[in-house]
């Protein structure tokens, strides 16, 4: 490399170094100029002058309303928030009460999970999470529709 690249490499490297603290320098003074215009900084406070600022309330995740777990959907019975807890870290609670299943199965799913998903060992946790699942949202005895009895088939002409 010649001594005009090497100087061009250089100058190239001043350039960004400036334009790097010319940015850095005008958010550090877009603050300072902002803070000393709004020093309480109320533009994040709700006031009742300002309707259009809108402050959504906290809301409690954990909170139950009319026996329904509100974030998840699950029902309010003895071991919700370890299911909650333990099984819509990874999935929707949704997948969890559409796979109704008696205990045999559940167990037989959780180690798939263990096995294949990297669920973590639930401990004696897992006996609480299969009570709940089977206790709430036990296996239903028809499916969508009725089997199919007595009818009459016949062929397509084409």
């Amino acid at each position: 490399m010649d001594k005009h690249e090497e100087f061009r490499k250089s100058v190239r490297q001043i350039r960004r170094l400036f334009v790097l603290l010319f940015t850095v320098f005008g958010l550090i003074s877009g603050g300072v100029l902002y803070l000393m215009m709004d020093p309480d900084l109320s533009i994040f406070k709700k006031t009742s002058s300002d309707p259009t600022f809108v402050v959504i309330p906290e809301e409690d995740e954990d909170r139950i309303e009319n026996g329904i777990h509100v974030r998840t959907g699950l029902k309010d019975a003895e071991g919700l928030m370890v299911v909650v807890y333990n099984c819509t870290n990874c999935h929707s609670a949704k997948l969890v009460t559409q796979n109704r299943m008696n205990k045999e199965r559940w167990a037989a799913t959780i180690d798939w999970m263990q096995e294949t998903q990297n669920l973590w060992d639930l401990g004696s946790n897992e006996e609480v999470i299969i009570n709940y699942l089977v206790t709430n949202y036990p296996p239903r005895e028809k499916g969508r529709r009725e089997r199919l009895i007595n009818i009459a088939w016949y062929d397509l002409e084409q």
